[in-house]
């Protein structure tokens, strides 16, 4: 069935239809001050981030299509039929956003310009809810020109930063990578994983100050000093916790938890190798060191000397034992990761006890690899 010229244009018109209202001279003051809130873009059709945050603007509009009795989304064509609009609100830039109260009163919308945020926004302004479920609770933390010093330059932690953009292609690639290094760092309270909207008016004073000139930007702001160092180093999520391990002094692992070199102590590994294979007369000498020199050697000591005095008082299996049951319960995942991160302790310092020790011979060679 062939359809007609006007039947075709009118099925168009519909699936083309906009949410998104458009505004001119000769209707703005009919709708915009008349007891409805509502944002404003002022857009030129040439703009390169004008047509950026096109799309994110219609989703805007469609978000709120079911309160629209109760809220605007509205764009004017700034250059165009409503150039005398940019002139009168003091438009100077493109898109420029602005938020209009029901009493035509208006102030200059600043946030991020990606849906989110728009969204907040206008909810919170308006007292009105979007079809859009919120966003999951993030990890990352967010900063911006209120928080940033107090964040970044506390000289008792290590701090990452990437500097986005809402409208960037790469800060929205890098962003879900960034949030599972921001989940697994979560734990170490000294070792902070963050973010600041660089491209946000409010915050463009801070980009500046570190010679932001490109997005996602990338810094880290070192325990003990002040000073910014500019991350290089690869963007994949490995690269990352690689970076952070080295310059915290932490052991965490890709994909979240610890790594398998968590909670080792060189000094008892050979001890606890010595341990494994020796004799139970001799064991019992090697408890007595262990005992000795846990008394300075910090708290996770005391883990290697707990295993020593169970094999010693005779617990018949129980390195195979525990080691069984400690990796039932990581494979499980289903205890708080504090309580995970502790288990996995105990794993790696019970299989230290079965580990052939390294000599100075075998080191070698595992480095030569």
């Amino acid at each position: 069935m062939r359809l007609s010229a006007s039947l075709f244009a009118a099925l168009f018109a519909v699936v083309g239809a906009s949410n998104v209202l458009d505004l001119t001279p000769s209707n703005f003051d009919s709708i915009i001050g008349q007891g409805k809130p509502g944002l404003v873009e002022f857009f030129a059709p040439w703009c390169g981030h004008c047509k950026n945050l096109a799309p994110v603007y219609e989703q805007l509009a469609d978000a709120f299509v079911k309160v629209k009795d109760r809220v605007i989304i509205a764009k004017v064509d700034a250059d165009g039929e409503g150039k005398p609009l940019g002139s009168k609100y003091g438009v100077t830039g493109f898109p420029t956003l602005k938020w209009f109260n029901g009493d035509g009163t208006y102030e200059p919308y600043e946030g991020g310009r990606d849906l989110d945020a728009l969204v907040s926004f206008i909810s919170d302004k308006a007292g009105v809810k979007s079809s859009i479920p919120p966003p999951p609770p993030t990890d990352t933390l967010i900063l911006d020109v209120h928080t940033f010093d107090d964040v970044a330059l506390d000289t008792d932690k290590n701090v990452l930063v990437t500097f986005t953009a809402p409208w960037c292609g790469h800060c929205k690639n890098l962003k879900p990578t960034y949030e599972k290094v921001a989940h697994t760092f979560k734990p170490e309270s000294d070792c902070v994983v963050a973010n600041i909207n660089a491209d946000d008016k409010k915050n463009k004073g801070i980009a500046e100050r570190y010679g932001v000139a490109s997005f996602p930007t990338i810094k880290f702001f070192p325990k003990g000093s002040s000073e910014a160092v500019a991350y290089e180093g690869g963007r994949d999520e490995s690269a990352f916790v690689d970076f952070l391990n080295e310059k915290c002094g932490t052991y965490r692992a890709v994909g979240g938890g610890l790594s398998d070199k968590a909670g080792r102590l060189p000094e008892f590994d050979a001890l606890a190798s010595k341990f494994f294979s020796a004799a139970a007369d001799v064991r019992a000498a090697l408890l007595k060191d262990a005992l000795a020199l846990a008394e300075t050697a910090g708290v996770m000591s005391k883990h290697y000397v707990r295993v020593m005095e169970k094999v010693v008082n005779g617990t018949e299996g129980y390195l195979a034992k525990e080691a069984k049951r400690l990796d039932s319960i990581l494979q499980k995942r289903s205890l708080a990761p504090s309580k995970l991160d502790e288990i996995k302790i105990k794993s790696n310092i019970l299989r230290a006890f079965s580990e052939e020790p390294k000599t100075e011979e075998t080191k070698r060679d595992t480095a030569e690899l």
